[in-house]
């Protein structure tokens, strides 16, 4: 027998090792899975997710939605007993908030959604309170549709983020999908009222779309259609075009427009052909923001937010510093005569039709950073229209208001040739504007390399080009009068350089960096709450801080504010896309205020550049709540 065995392990020892590996190998095939399958199991909580823990509802306040008017929407979660789901705002940083996103379409607006009261609840793996949701936690929606939206069945696409929790374990959280339905009916029919019960509670305003509308930064713009009709909300449109002329970006435009026409001899003095050319330079500028404020408005995207990154910014400053050198006469810049001639059809080397329009399309761009601000409320407007036409219409009259005084300037400027005796003077102003341009410039470049630092760069500019303008400058010299205003001229822009350089180190408001642990800490002690959203690109931002910030009242009133200053720099960051998101930011600068109770105080909102006074006003409407 040991004979028989030790022959046959000595015959057949690989045999025998590989059916033993074959036997090994069936039995890890067949119970590898069922391990996985036991770990997924313990993992998750025995197979379950946050979604088997809640029975989710749509519930509507009434039947049908009459165009022009708002309904509410509860998305309801059941929850099984003995089980939670984090509140919107959870009190531990690892754990998954509620959140309720809702895909609008057009017509349709989201103007408020208000997540049901939390608890503090004590769960054994945690030692502090958790905020949770439990029971039955319905979500309401307002739902606001426009008068022009078509009757009939809608679905709004939507997510549920959640996570359950019972009293031992947290399961992984979960994202539900839902769809809402909508039915839309025509303008001012009747409705029939559902789940009063539920809805009862619910405090939210039943506001028109135009309410929605200015909820969302458009309704000063549908205002006016609503009240003045069609042509003279028109007109309004074209006087806020033509307001925007007076915001700094726009200033070196006058320069360009001077040294573009100004120097013209011969056709170009001619008030028929000068008015011909300064028209087409007009449509440039036109052509620039009607393109950009019609896809700023399907895009949802900051109105010449792209021509804010610091490579923009950089290349404008190029640009521009390359207009104010030929200001100098280092050299003339003119386009190749070959583009010239293909492109305008003459044999000129002077600039043609094509010429003059690109340059107005160039001179739009240097106004994009300081405008958008003022017209967030336009593309909110345009952009709830839904309508390509009405929209490129609309931002068709409101570059004719911005580029009318150009239309004048340009027709005008030819004249200047003839003046008797310019050419000393004429030099001086030449190099006026071009160190104007070198200052615009080396602002540009100073907001795409170093923003902290763009206010010296102008207040360097106005004490260099003070000395030299005033007194270094050798146009005119003989000639008393001329020297007299040259250097009135200089000691006036060194008064102004002087001025600047003092509000430079006035003392301003104590910001501190938003974080959201502070800001709930503030809406737990009941603390109004101001908040700044900026960038460094933002020249608006810049004003507010110098201009506004600095000021000695707003200073007082607001030291009793938790003020919080919002980075959006990084406009398109995932953390910026979710600040915008929450707090329905359009645009910088944006200061919000948050009154005692906790909610925002919406009427109090401040978009753009504020002055003192009217600000303090906004102050005073949040400390009266």
């Amino acid at each position: 027998m040991m004979k028989d065995f030790a022959f046959k392990v000595d015959r057949k020892p690989a045999a025998t090792l590989i059916w033993v590996w074959l036997a090994t190998l069936l039995a890890l095939s067949v119970l590898a899975p069922w391990s996985l399958y036991a770990q997924e199991q313990f993992a998750t909580g025995l197979g379950m997710s946050s979604e088997d823990k809640a029975d989710i509802e749509i519930l509507h306040s009434q039947n049908v939605i009459p165009a022009g008017s708002s309904t509410q929407i509860a998305v309801l979660l059941n929850l099984e007993e003995g089980w939670h789901v984090n509140s919107n705002r959870p009190s531990l940083d690892f754990l998954i908030g509620t959140e309720l996103t809702i895909d609008e379409i057009d017509g349709l607006l989201v103007t408020e959604i208000q997540y049901p009261p939390s608890k503090l609840y004590n769960f054994d793996f945690a030692e502090d309170p958790v905020d949770v949701f439990e029971g039955q936690a319905p979500i309401f929606v307002t739902l606001s549709a426009s008068e022009q939206i078509d009757p009939g069945s809608y679905d709004l696409d939507a997510s549920l983020v959640i996570q359950a929790c019972d009293n031992e374990v947290c399961l992984a959280p979960s994202t539900v999908q839902l769809s809402i339905p909508v039915e839309i009916s025509a303008p001012g029919t009747g409705f029939q009222p559902l789940n009063e019960e539920l809805f009862a509670g619910y405090e939210a305003e039943r506001g028109s779309f135009t309410d929605a509308l200015t909820a969302r930064g458009g309704g000063e713009i549908a205002a006016l259609f609503d009240t003045l009709g069609l042509f003279w909300a028109f007109a309004g449109i074209f006087l806020i075009g033509l307001a925007l002329n007076l915001t700094p970006c726009v200033y070196p435009m006058l320069s360009v427009t001077v040294s573009l026409f100004g120097s013209k001899k011969g056709e170009a003095s001619r008030l028929g052909h000068s008015f011909f050319m300064a028209t087409i330079y007009v449509l440039g500028i036109v052509s620039m923001y009607s393109v950009l404020g019609v896809a700023a408005a399907y895009t949802g995207a900051l109105f010449g937010a792209w021509m804010q990154s610091p490579w923009v910014l950089g290349g404008i400053g190029i640009l521009i510093l390359a207009l104010a050198l030929s200001m100098f006469g280092l050299y003339e810049l003119q386009p190749p005569s070959s583009w010239m001639q293909a492109l305008s059809g003459t044999q000129q080397k002077t600039t043609g039709v094509f010429g003059h329009f690109f340059s107005g399309l160039v001179v739009g761009v240097f106004a994009a950073p300081c405008i958008g601000p003022p017209i967030i409320a336009l593309l909110a407007f345009v952009g709830a229209q839904g309508d390509p036409l009405f929209g490129f219409v609309l931002f068709f009259v409101m570059a004719l208001g911005l580029g009318f005084p150009y239309l004048i300037l340009g027709t005008f400027s030819g004249l200047l040739s003839r003046l008797p005796q310019s050419g000393t003077w004429m030099v001086w102003v030449k190099k006026l504007f071009g160190v104007v341009l070198v200052g615009v410039a080396l602002f540009y470049l100073a907001l795409a390399l170093f923003p902290g630092y763009s206010m010296h760069v102008i207040i360097t500019t106005l004490l260099a080009g003070g000395v030299y303008l005033g007194f270094l400058e050798g146009s005119g010299r003989g000639q008393k009068f001329f020297t007299r205003i040259k250097w009135g001229v200089g000691v006036a822009t060194l008064i102004i350089a002087g001025l600047l350089i003092q509000n430079l180190f006035k003392p301003g408001i104590e910001w501190e960096p938003y974080s959201d642990e502070r800001f709930e800490e503030a809406i737990a002690n009941n603390q109004p709450i101001m908040m700044d959203f900026y960038a460094d690109w933002c020249i608006p931002c810049l004003e507010l801080e110098r201009v506004t910030f600095t000021d000695p009242e707003v200073i007082d009133a607001t030291q009793h504010f938790a003020r919080f200053k919002v980075d959006m720099t990084q406009y398109d960051s995932e953390r910026s896309r979710q600040l915008r998101e929450e707090f329905s930011i359009a645009g910088v600068p944006t200061i919000l205020f948050i009154g005692q109770q906790g909610s925002e105080v919406d009427d109090a909102r401040v978009v753009g550049f504020l002055r003192p006074d009217p600000f303090l006003e906004r102050v005073r409407m949040v400390d009266g709540q």
